[in-house]
């Protein structure tokens, strides 16, 4: 009898592999596209309104934000898979909580790489103004 490769055993499975946006922006047609086709994403699984705002607002005057992550924490041990991807990117200190959460737990943790343009210019009052525009080019594996 053949031995199956973890791909072979998870096509034969019609393995479903999710990727968990831990991220304060909508994913783009273009990432996406490049999730389903790089990482080999299957469904797409945004956080519930009431984690967005918790991943929004990570307190900036806290010593210790590690219990403010724990909803977090919690839905995605209740709806993820081993080797299923989390897409994290945000505040820094919460971002490496996170990331080294996914790494215990047996998830990928990516972030995206863009391009960015920006654009600069001095306001009559004397402000700067930045305009930046981004475009992704590509999920990178945290530790890679």
């Amino acid at each position: 009898m053949k031995s199956l490769t973890t791909d072979g055993l998870r096509k034969s499975l019609s393995f479903k592999k999710k990727l968990f946006s831990v991220f304060n922006h909508i994913l783009t047609t273009e990432q996406i596209s490049d999730a389903r086709h790089s990482l080999g994403v299957t469904e797409f699984v945004e956080m519930p309104d009431k984690l967005k705002q918790i991943w929004k607002q990570i307190p900036a005057d806290s010593e210790s934000i590690s219990r403010y992550l724990d909803p977090l924490k919690k839905w995605i041990l209740a709806n993820a898979a081993k080797e299923d991807i989390i897409l994290v990117q945000g505040d820094f200190g919460a971002t490496y909580l996170m990331v080294e959460f996914a790494f215990k737990h047996g998830l990928i943790p990516v972030y995206s790489t863009t391009y960015r343009q920006a654009a600069e210019s001095v306001q009559p009052d004397g402000r700067l103004k930045t305009e930046h525009i981004f475009k992704h080019q590509m999920f990178r594996k945290y530790g890679s």
